[in-house]
Parts: structure tokens; sequence; C-alpha cells
């Protein structure tokens, strides 16, 4: 059994299960669950013509112009806007080359999933040596949930064995706005490559659903043709335009991130998480009682996202400020206090 078929499909940002398992509004929750930047851009002001009127060309050139300088796309290549990353996921078995897909992983479900959902035949790989028969290779860089980053030698390798084999390689770029300067979208000139990229996670902006394809003419148009007019929303487009174009912004968050990541570390370490992963947005722990702590951590109100494939992994969002950031060190200190008691009413030094 594969990573993404382990289980129910589990993802962060959906606090239904949480109330309805132990209670609380949505706004007595610390939802941890996500690797959205807890700090969101802050939405412009829109015009009301917005919201009663059919997206203009005019508006959609303008935000992909801003998303183009932003992602630092090359002339060689174009980019796509759609209604979040996920809906090019989907199309993405329906308009790659025939052939299978081999995801390397374990990594976000979604790309593994799409792929078995059609009669095409997908394989997850652990490492890029064992991608041996598939046509098309999908990696999420950087990696979700461990934080895994390739360096651009090692994709323009994998490009041009997709190039030979007459497939693409697709890149998820979801979380890469925290180290723009790692991006492969250079590749797009001389490869079959196709970039995605998120704009909610980084800008906090989930709700906007709002995503990026970044490929040659002839792959980026099957998306384009695809997805239809009006892919997007006015109020998206320009608040897409507004943020991208911010360059202030972003390099102070990152900053913020980065400081902020720093601060947590410190405080899963003292609640006896070992960390083993992750980017400036999210950590990635691994803790021998991990089940139990997440129950204890619900109990709370405090969500974190489990993982059914390893039962000893925990993915921590950021908190966002300093309240919850104290609430998280509570809790984790009462855990490891609890562990503690019971090794010692157990007389067992290794019951934690």
């Amino acid at each position: 059994m594969l990573w993404w078929q382990t289980g129910r499909m589990l993802h962060g940002g959906d606090l239904t299960e949480a109330m309805a398992r132990f209670g609380g509004g949505r706004g007595d929750w610390l939802d941890l669950s996500t690797g959205i930047n807890p700090h969101a851009y802050p939405v412009p002001e829109l015009a009301a013509e917005l919201w009663r009127s059919l997206p203009t060309g005019g508006d959609l050139k303008a935000l992909l112009d801003a998303a183009r300088r932003c992602y630092r796309v090359p002339e060689q290549a174009e980019i796509v806007a759609a209604p979040g990353t996920q809906a090019l996921i989907q199309w993405m078995p329906r308009l790659a080359p025939a052939g299978g897909a081999a995801v390397l992983g374990p990594t976000y479900n979604e790309h593994a999933r799409a792929f078995s959902g059609t009669d095409r035949g997908v394989e997850g790989i652990a490492a890029l040596k064992e991608w041996r028969d598939a046509a098309n290779l999908i990696i999420v860089n950087p990696n979700n949930p461990d934080g895994r980053l390739l360096p651009l030698d090692a994709l323009a390798d994998c490009a041009a064995e997709a190039a030979e084999r007459g497939g693409w390689l697709i890149i998820d770029e979801s979380f890469i706005d925290v180290a723009p300067e790692r991006t492969a979208v250079s590749l797009c000139a001389r490869y079959p490559v196709v970039i995605l990229r998120s704009f909610g996670k980084f800008y906090g902006l989930a709700g906007v659903r709002l995503g990026f394809l970044i490929a040659a003419p002839s792959i980026a148009g099957r998306f384009r043709a695809a997805l239809g007019p009006w892919a997007v929303t006015g109020p998206a487009l320009a608040i897409g335009e507004a943020a991208l174009g911010d360059d202030g912004w972003a390099k102070m968050m990152r900053e913020n991130l980065n400081a902020e990541a720093n601060s947590m570390d410190r405080c899963l370490i003292e609640g006896q998480c070992r960390i083993i992963g992750g980017t400036p947005l999210f950590r990635l722990v691994r803790h021998p009682a991990a089940a139990a702590l997440h129950e204890r951590l619900a109990g709370q109100h405090i969500w974190v996202r489990r993982f059914d494939r390893d039962r000893t992994l925990l993915r921590f969002g950021l908190p966002g400020n300093a309240a919850g950031l104290a609430r998280l060190s509570c809790a984790l200190a009462g855990f490891a206090a609890h562990a503690r008691l019971q090794g010692v009413m157990t007389s067992s030094p290794s019951a934690f």
C-alpha cells in the first residue's frame, strides 16, 4: 500500500472533524494543521464593480504581468492563472503526455491520487534513482511535509530525462516563496518542465483560490484551454496583482517567518519533539507518542496535522503570535510532564 492509499485523505485547514470530536467553536481553536502563513497579506479595498462584472482581459493581464515578474518567469515561458493549484493538479493526468507518472515521496497525496483516478499508471518512488518506466515525474519542491529541497542541477537532470522519455517534469513549488532564489522556473525555457505555484500559502489568503502554472507555450496553452474563460474571479485577480507586486511586504514577511519558525523550534524541542524537517511555514516532528500527543492537543483545542502512513509524525504550522506560541508551549509541557509521570508510575524509563 502506497502513502496516498493509507486510510482517509487527511488535509489541514478543516476543523469540522476537530469540533465534532472535541467541541468548541472555530474561534476557540488554535489551528496549526496547515502550512498557510498566519499573517495574511492585507487585502486592498476592492471596487464594487469587481463583484458585479465578469473579469476583464485587462485585469487578467495585469495579474499575469505581476506574477511573471514576481516569479522570474523567462521570456520563453508562459504563465496561466487558475482557481487554486489543486485545480491544475486535477487536470494534470488529462493533459500530460502519454505514459504513467512517478511521484517522489512521501509527499502531498493529491498528485498521485489524481493520476491513480485515471487509466494511467502511477508509482511512488523514494529516490530519483527509482524512476524507471514512467514518462512523467512529479516532484514537490520544497517537499510537503518534510521540506526537502532538491538543487537545480538535480532537477535539470530530471528535466533532460523527461524530455528523452517524451514526458514532463512537474515541479510543485507551492512553498518556494520562502526561498524564491531556489525556484526551478529557468528550466521551463529549455525543457518540458511544468511549474506549479500557490498564491494562498505564502500570502496567507488560501480562500482566494489562486494558483499558477508556468511552462513552455505549447504546454501552457493546453491548460489555458482546459480551464476556459473567467477561470479566476475578478476580486482574486485584483488581490493577486496587489500582493505579487508588493516586494517590500514579501521581504519583510520572509524575515518574520524565519524568526517565528526559530521560536517554534525552541518550543517544540522543549516539548520533547524531534524536528526532522520543514520550511519556515511548518515543522515536521517525530514523537514516540505522536498519536497520544495529537489527541491531548486536540483536547485543548490545538489542531495539528497527523499522518496515517506514519503514526510517529506530526506537522505543526506557525501559531502566528506570542499568545498562540505560549499556548502550544504550555500544552506540550503538560504532555511531557504527564508522560514522565506515567514512566515513574510504571517504573519504565522507556515508557515515553
